[in-house]
């Protein structure tokens, strides 16, 4: 059993939008079992998206196409499909009372007249109702294969994904073969020097496990991935690969599951009951946005000061003057005062503190653009650090943002 993913799209063949409904997709499928073996962007065009049908349906089993289902002059993919299996478009009474309640939901009374034809749909489909936007979905099956056409944006996608595609997918096609997927995660150390040091481990695995690495901005995240007839045995054999994994690395290990940072550090924090404030320059709230991204942040997060300039270091702070007159915004002494300064305001456990020059302007011969200074300060001690990052603003930002975390992390372990 295998699948394609057919994206649709202008947006996305010119850079203007990411797909990211791909990505989603196919991790679901995998769940299921059903391998993603080709994934296709088209443009908004009759010719592309009847050619892209084609070649799916000769190499898939299962054809996921979202885009074009609106009802904008360039949404042609309900027409560019009915053509395809030479069907036609019906009124579909149902959906249309579907989308004016949906109106009627959000307060519109009137429903534009342009929305009348989402009610239009293939004669030959099972209509999937979409609960959270006025797009409906559809489904076909043929000569033993399913072909859905959903929304293409992101929210109204995964819904009709979760509710209606893959309910579907579970009852028809079962498989005796298992896939197990396990992760960890590994910070501070890079990809290639980490696959340096569990080499061995990775030349020992047998066909069926094998290891993937997924490496983000200062962390690398490792899965595993086994498949066969016997669950037990792949989770067996697979924990006893991985347990050696985390053996060799253990102290750049964070995670032994497919957990973020953010969320392994808020769960530890709010285990050992302690708090978390940050003092934030160069990164402008960037790691406090992390932080409280994570549900259940509120219990351990207390605040978060953005200081952009020397005087509101001084005045929310308590940076001192002649410590900025000294060495700088830029400096370690500085980020101390920071930290500590965040510690006293908030009354926290720890608290992340950060000064940098990200760019792409501000830099000096002896402070060059990517320069950073971080602290992390807990009851015990304060830790500083200075790191060297690049000219590139944003990659400077990110990469404050996860070295701050893996300090404060370190400190915290």
């Amino acid at each position: 059993m295998k699948a394609e993913i057919i994206t649709i799209g202008d947006e996305l063949l010119n850079g203007q939008v990411v797909d990211t409904n791909s990505a989603w997709i196919a991790r679901h499928l995998g769940a299921l079992h059903i391998p993603v073996i080709h994934m296709t962007s088209i443009s908004d065009k009759r010719h592309a998206i009847k050619q892209a049908l084609r070649q799916a349906e000769e190499r898939a089993d299962v054809i996921i196409m979202t885009g074009g289902l609106g009802p904008t002059r360039d949404d042609v993919t309900k027409v560019s499909v009915a053509d395809y299996f030479g069907t036609t478009l019906v009124h579909n009474e149902a959906v249309l009372r579907h989308v004016e309640a949906i109106f009627r939901r959000a307060g519109r009374k009137n429903m534009p007249a342009i929305n009348i034809g989402q009610a239009e749909v293939l004669a030959n489909a099972t209509v999937l109702f979409n609960d959270v936007g006025t797009a409906p979905g559809m489904a076909i099956e043929r000569d033993g294969k399913y072909f859905a056409f959903l929304p293409g944006v992101p929210f109204e996608m995964k819904f009709l994904m979760e509710n209606r595609v893959l309910p579907r997918l579970r009852e028809v096609y079962k498989s005796d073969v298992f896939i197990y997927n396990t992760y960890l995660l590994t910070v501070g150390i890079g990809e290639s020097h980490l696959a340096e040091q569990i080499g061995d481990i990775e030349d020992a695995l047998p066909p069926y496990i094998t290891l993937a690495y997924l490496p983000k901005i200062g962390m690398v995240r490792l899965r595993f991935t086994a498949g066969g007839t016997d669950m037990e045995a792949l989770t067996t054999l697979t924990n006893r690969f991985k347990e050696q994994v985390v053996e060799r690395v253990k102290d750049h290990v964070v995670s032994v599951d497919n957990r973020s940072f953010e969320e392994v550090l808020v769960h530890t924090f709010t285990r050992k009951d302690v708090t978390l404030s940050t003092a934030e320059s160069c990164t402008g709230g960037s790691i406090s946005a992390q932080i409280t991204a994570v549900p259940g942040a509120s219990g351990m997060f207390q605040g978060a000061a953005v200081v952009y300039s020397d005087q509101a270091k001084m005045d929310v702070l308590g940076v001192l003057p002649d410590t900025l007159t000294q060495y700088g915004a830029v400096s370690e002494p500085t980020v101390k005062e920071m930290a500590e300064g965040a510690r006293r305001v908030f009354g926290t456990d720890y608290a992340i503190a950060t000064s940098g020059i990200a760019g792409p302007g501000g830099g000096t011969e002896t402070k060059p653009v990517g320069t950073v200074c971080i602290a992390v300060s807990g009851k015990s001690e304060t830790r500083t650090q200075t790191f060297h990052f690049k000219n590139d603003r944003a990659i400077n930002i990110e990469r404050t943002v996860i070295a701050g975390l893996t300090m404060l992390w370190n400190i915290l372990k």
